[in-house]
């Protein structure tokens, strides 16, 4: 009995870890502990989420930057009159969107060390090419290959952390990362209002200040720390040189078991199918899509929002902090609760509730008093709900090469969202913008019929499995191919 069992440990080291690891641990490797499992998840937490949140915060400040660069004299200086800005907001999304499922392709086989942080040293090139920006067909270009640039690093990074964290631990870190945009709203006001005082300085042909400040000075600081972080991260759990052997190797077994699946599982067309052509992606997808128009446009324009309640360029930017910080820490908080009790539907009706009081506030009234506090309200409403989509849709799809076309695809659906946002708030709207927060109104409202019907039919497909109404589709199966089955394994159960 325990020549079988040393042989079925071999084998499944084989499978999931190198040779030479294996043979450093004697061969055998057994059955861990909840023990076992905290210390490695702690040592991911340290080493792994640390990283990517610095990555995604330098995403969101290079890409929300335009907006705080409009009021520090963009505007005036490229005459973006009429909806000039509001078509450079938009031609960032069309790239972006249209690279995100090939970059998550690309990423499953060139692995996350050195394909992520690239992406991070391109836009922080780019970001650095705007500063230089002397019209408005200029303008257009750099946002354009600024999209292609950034549209892999969300859904990368989600797919990502799906490969290092067991469902009921994934929304809680997918939101810490994805709070660098709540922050980068947060350092954007502050440091806009630092760097346009930077004095003028560069050629009398390119000479850099105020708003060019904003473009260059945090493109060179993406820029240099991406290519840091691309010496410490590691690329997929058995390739963590901060674990043991067999700590690597119960890592990659506690993923692949949960999600009865094989890492070493390759990318084919009936898995972006299954991806794509899967109800439960598609509540996620619409549900992402209407929670980034608020999220967008909240990002884009609450510079201009302010500014339009009759306050100074330089107030603006700093009243513009305080709501993103508040809402960073509630986006946390809501993920971790969400984590603790493995629900995610409650958790995002919860979040539009609290979109719907803000915007309303907004429309509302015509006390500036009432109308910032209606952003910290739409703030903490809106920010945590992508993070929660994305990982509901990722916490229900299984194995790795699904999750990586699932990640991608939400993004995708999520940010035709953003290019909706770049016309929620026009120039003939001004000053009271009452159309954009209606918009947003309606937005959060579809996304919570969305999330009530998502609810109603994964309750309903677990009674199905329960019952043993699913279990036809093991008939007639190897071992092998009820592996490549994922999510629609009979044994395998939604969350909630």
């Amino acid at each position: 009995m325990a020549d079988k069992q040393l042989q079925n440990d071999m084998l499944a080291a084989e499978k999931f870890s190198s040779t030479e690891e294996v043979e450093k641990t004697g061969g055998h490797i057994s059955e861990w502990t909840k023990e076992d499992e905290a210390r490695i998840r702690r040592r991911m937490d340290v080493r792994i989420v640390p990283m990517v949140f610095v990555l995604y915060l330098l995403c969101f400040i290079d890409r929300a930057n335009v907006g705080n660069a409009r009021i520090q004299g963009m505007q005036a200086d490229l005459q973006l009159m009429g909806y000039r800005f509001n078509w450079a907001l938009t031609i960032f999304y069309l790239s972006y969107i249209a690279v995100e499922i090939p970059s998550n392709i690309i990423l499953k086989v060139l692995g996350a060390r050195y394909y992520l942080p690239s992406l991070v040293i391109a836009f922080g090139l780019i970001s650095m090419c705007t500063s230089f920006v002397h019209n408005y067909e200029g303008l257009l270009a750099c946002r354009f290959f600024l999209g292609l640039a950034e549209g892999g690093m969300m859904p990368g990074i989600a797919y990502y952390l799906s490969c290092f964290y067991r469902r009921a631990e994934l929304l809680f870190r997918v939101g810490i990362f994805i709070s660098g945009t709540t922050l980068a709203g947060a350092f954007g006001g502050l440091l806009a209002a630092g760097l346009t005082n930077v004095p003028r300085w560069g050629t009398a042909a390119r000479p850099i200040h105020t708003w060019r400040n904003i473009f260059f000075f945090e493109g060179l600081v993406t820029l240099m720390i991406a290519a840091s972080i691309m010496f410490f991260l590691p690329s997929s759990p058995e390739k963590c040189k901060f674990l043991t052997p067999e700590d690597r190797y119960i890592a990659l077994q506690r993923i692949n078991r949960e999600h009865k699946e094989s890492a070493k599982e390759k990318i084919r067309p009936h898995h972006i199918y299954r991806a794509i052509f899967n109800i439960n992606n598609t509540f996620c997808a619409l549900g992402f899509f209407f929670i980034n128009v608020s999220v967008q446009s909240f990002s884009l324009f609450l510079p201009t929002i302010l500014n339009a309640l009759g306050w100074a360029a330089i107030r603006s930017q700093l009243y513009s902090v305080p709501p993103y910080v508040v809402g960073a820490v509630w986006s946390i908080f809501v993920a971790w609760l969400s984590d603790k009790f493995q629900k995610r539907g409650l958790f995002i009706l919860v979040g539009t509730a609290l979109a719907i009081i803000g915007y309303s506030m907004l429309v509302a009234t015509n006390s500036n008093t009432i109308k910032y506090l209606g952003t910290f309200f739409a703030c903490c409403g809106a920010f945590p709900l992508g993070p929660a989509f994305l990982a509901w849709a990722l916490n229900n799809a299984a194995g790795p090469s699904v999750r990586a076309i699932t990640s991608a695809y939400i993004v995708a659906i999520g940010n035709c969202g953003a290019i909706v946002a770049t016309w929620t708030y026009l120039p003939r709207d001004a000053p009271n913008y009452r159309t954009g927060h209606a918009l947003n109104v309606g937005a959060q409202c579809c996304a919570a019929i969305l999330t009530v019907l998502a609810i109603l039919y994964m309750k309903w497909e677990n009674r199905q499995r329960q019952s043993g109404k699913r279990d036809n589709r093991l008939e007639g199966l190897s071992e092998q191919e009820r592996e490549t089955l994922g999510y629609r394994h009979p044994e395998f159960r939604y969350m909630e």
